[in-house]
Parts: C-alpha cells; sequence; structure tokens
C-alpha cells in the first residue's frame, strides 16, 4: 500500500491581469502519520520565538526574522516536503496557442504539473487555502482532470479547502512561495533594495537549500522542488 500523505497548497500572483512578473503555486507535504507529531513540534517553535501571528508572506516582519529561520531550520530537519511550480515571465503566457484561450485552463494545467508526481506515488490527502467564491468549482476542476488521468482509481483519499488561518502547513506553503516569488519580482522590479531583512531571509533559505530561489532545482530533487516553468516566447522580434 503506498504511503499516505497530506498535500497543502497555496498560490500567489495566480490572477491573470494582476500586474506581477510571475506566479507561483506550491505545496508542502507532511506524511500522515507525523502530522500531528510535526504540528506540534511547529507549535513549539512558535512559542520559543513568542510568534502568535499567522504566518504569511506579506505581513513578513523584521523583528520576527529569528523565528523565521528557525521555521527553516526546522524544515530541513524534518520529514516534510516542499515543490512548487514558478511561472515566469507570465507576460509570454499565450493562452490563445496554449491554453484554449483560457488564463483558468492554464491554472489547472499547473496544478496538475505541481502535484502529479505525488499522487502517482502516494495515498493521497489534498487541501487548498480558500481563495475566492470559486473554491469549490476548482475542487470539482481537479478532481475530473484527476479521474480523466487515472480512469477509474482516484488518486485522492480527500481534497478539500481549508483556511489558512487555521492551518500551519497552508502557511508554511505561503511563506515559500512568496519568498521564491519575491525573488524573482525584485530582479525585474527592483523591489529587493529596501527589504534587506527580506533579502537575509531569502539568502538563508537559499545556502539551507542549496539552490537558487529564482532558479529550477533538478527534477529529481525531493525535499525543496522549484519547477521553473517558462513560457515559450511566441512573438517575432
Amino acid at each position: 500500500m503506498n504511503e499516505k500523505v497530506k498535500i497543502f497548497i497555496d498560490e500567489t500572483s495566480h490572477l491573470e491581469h494582476d500586474g506581477h512578473y510571475n506566479m507561483c503555486i506550491g505545496y508542502i507535504q507532511v506524511p500522515e502519520e507525523e502530522y500531528d507529531r510535526v504540528k506540534a513540534d511547529i507549535r513549539k517553535v512558535q512559542l520559543k520565538y513568542h510568534s502568535p501571528f499567522e504566518l504569511k508572506w506579506n505581513k513578513f516582519s523584521k523583528s520576527l526574522l529569528p523565528y523565521y529561520k528557525a521555521l527553516v531550520d526546522y524544515f530541513f530537519e524534518s520529514s516534510l516536503c516542499f515543490r512548487c511550480v514558478l511561472v515566469k515571465p507570465k507576460s509570454r503566457l499565450d493562452h490563445l496557442q496554449f491554453n484554449q484561450g483560457s488564463h483558468d485552463n492554464f491554472y489547472y494545467k499547473i496544478i496538475y504539473y505541481l502535484i502529479k508526481k505525488s499522487v502517482r506515488r502516494y495515498s493521497c490527502d489534498i487541501y487548498l487555502d480558500i481563495k475566492d467564491t470559486r473554491s469549490v468549482q476548482k475542487i470539482r476542476k481537479i478532481k475530473e482532470i484527476f479521474q480523466s488521468e487515472f480512469k477509474t482509481s482516484s488518486p485522492f483519499n480527500r481534497i478539500q479547502h481549508l483556511r489558512s488561518e487555521d492551518n500551519i502547513f497552508i502557511q508554511l506553503a505561503d511563506f515559500f512561495i512568496g519568498a521564491i516569488s519575491f525573488k524573482g519580482r525584485s530582479l525585474h522590479e527592483n523591489e529587493m533594495s529596501d527589504n534587506s531583512r527580506k533579502q537575509e531571509f531569502i539568502s538563508y533559505l537559499e545556502n539551507k537549500s542549496g539552490f537558487f530561489l529564482d532558479d529550477g532545482t533538478p527534477p529529481w530533487e525531493h525535499k525543496f522542488n522549484i519547477f521553473d516553468f517558462q513560457p515559450q516566447k511566441t512573438d517575432i522580434e
């Protein structure tokens, strides 16, 4: 029987016309049998650093930098895994040629690329952060895609939405994809100069992972995997 895992997915800059250079969708993967223990361990880290707040990249606080680094340390010592799809630049997306004219179709392709390795290898519970009123539609579409891929055998034990404020693993996914997306944007939008603490955290995460956050990792990398998806440039210069 396949190992059971829980996969917690979050996304950033995923809307078509939000003006951002890139988009990133990623997950934290937790072995089911270790879920309670890992959650308790992270809670101890939170208490040690007196962090009562929801962990979110867009609420980055320079006073909490030691806490953020401690979470990174714990992640790399634990059984947790991270994977994301980084799309850059979004301006090259050609939905008419590749996605039947729909950004939604592209979004679901990225979800498929993100989790297909896990659902082939593990027995999975999938959890997504509630983002908008289309959450139910997203779950239905994801189920349809993978039911078509796997025919009569569903790869999911469960697929549902959670509120990020109620789950530290969705929050950790948010923090990692936020850092990855920010690193890529900063190179093009000159954001890093006034964010020395964010730069320090990003350097720390890069040193611990062994990878630059604005690049992809080898496809066989399991612990901290970044799939660098660069749309084909179709215009003629």
